[in-house]
């Protein structure tokens, strides 16, 4: 192992780092390893694995690049691998990309961004392939349907729009919320799709008929993400007090999540508008997923990340807390999940693994949505790129 200290350099290392997109030499390193993982602060050394001395060890004269670092504190059980994109889009958008997603079957991402445009894309080279025009002001939020031919989409024109991706047209316009729209959620197949507003509703869509089926909730509060799962059979949605619309698909045995501005995290039946449970945060609740049947996450504006059972609500299961910038973004991933959060990290946690993988290179800038494929991950910011990951890098 190398030992790298905080209060010497040695002078047969190249102090110029053209990896993971650390600063330009091994102090300012350090710095940023004690800013990001507080658990290194008063250490005398790091211990960085042999297998990257020779990355560090190269001639002034030439380089040797690397796309990942494994560096770990085993006096503190901290281990981290950070990993630089594969490629990175630069001319999908010219400014800040508040969204995207990425197709069932990999080949296309869709994207929006604070110019008000959303782009369809080859996913594997960032190529433009389509331009969806249609909402008024910005577009929040954009996803496909599980076919991958469809995009639906949110804006701060409070329209819910569903498009073509393979002509651009738009085949469907929602209306009926009075705020924008925050965030939406797709039901099974997608003949349903529930909506999330600034106005305080959360709202489920027939796609076939263009109408709302209803008002899921009125909370009063702004709504900032919103998340359908599967519920495990051991929890207790309740029953519709009504009978439900024959254009209701799917959602039976299915839990809404709503992210709200107020600091509570509400969980309700989505056939049955019951709820389930209310829990109240440290801050205003961003984003919010589905681990399984009856675990979640939500993240906070104050950089919190609640892991909470349903069957128990609570007190969390855990909470995470690295920073206190925003998590923006939270999406599960094999045996753990993706955060992003406002101060330019993103990382991943798995189960079957001792370290936390680092998605790198977005330096300050937010980080706002993470979308996978297979082993592939994209991610947007506010520095106006897309950068994708392999996994197989590691």
């Amino acid at each position: 192992v190398l030992e790298l200290k905080p209060s010497s350099i040695d002078s047969n290392f190249n102090t110029t780092l053209q990896v993971c997109g650390f600063p330009k030499c091994f102090a300012t390193a350090w710095v940023l390893l004690t800013f990001f993982f507080p658990s290194y602060l008063g250490l005398d050394t790091i211990l960085i694995s042999s297998n990257i001395i020779a990355n560090f060890c190269c001639e002034p004269a030439g380089w040797v690049q690397t796309k990942s670092i494994h560096i770990s504190c085993p006096k503190e059980s901290a281990s981290s691998k950070f990993l630089a994109p594969y490629t990175t889009f630069s001319r999908i958008h010219t400014k800040s990309i508040t969204c995207l997603d990425i197709s069932s079957g990999g080949g296309l991402g869709v994207s929006s961004s604070s110019d008000g445009s959303m782009k369809i894309w080859q996913a594997s080279n960032g190529e433009l392939r389509r331009v969806l025009e249609g909402h008024v002001f910005d577009v929040n939020c954009c996803r496909f349907f599980p076919s991958g031919l469809v995009v639906l989409s949110g804006g701060m024109d409070a329209q819910l729009k569903i498009w073509s991706a393979e002509d651009a047209s738009c085949v469907v316009t929602f209306k009926g919320h009075k705020g924008g729209i925050l965030d939406t959620a797709i039901v099974d197949r997608g003949r349903n799709v529930v909506s999330g507003s600034r106005d305080g509703t959360a709202r489920l869509w027939d796609c076939g008929r263009s109408a709302c089926l209803g008002v899921i909730a009125d909370c009063g509060s702004s709504i900032n993400g919103v998340a359908v799962g599967a519920a495990d059979n051991s929890i207790n949605l309740g029953s519709p007090e009504q009978t439900p619309s024959e254009r209701e698909v799917g959602t039976e045995s299915k839990m809404l999540l709503l992210a709200r501005e107020d600091k509570k995290l509400q969980c309700l039946g989505l056939q049955s508008r019951q709820p389930v449970f209310l829990f109240i945060g440290s801050d205003a609740f961003n984003c919010c997923t589905f681990l399984s049947g009856f675990l979640l996450l939500a993240g906070t504006q104050d950089g919190n990340i609640y892991q909470l059972d349903v069957r128990s609500p609570r007190v969390p299961v855990q909470v995470i807390h690295r920073s206190g910038a925003p998590v923006l973004s939270l999406l599960s991933f094999r045996d753990g999940f993706i955060a992003s959060q406002g101060d330019g990290s993103c990382f991943i946690i798995q189960q079957d693994l001792d370290y936390v993988i680092e998605l790198t290179e977005a330096d300050c800038d937010p980080v706002y949505k993470v979308a996978t494929w297979e082993k592939q991950i994209y991610t947007c910011c506010r520095d106006g790129l897309v950068r994708r990951y392999q996994l197989s890098d590691l």
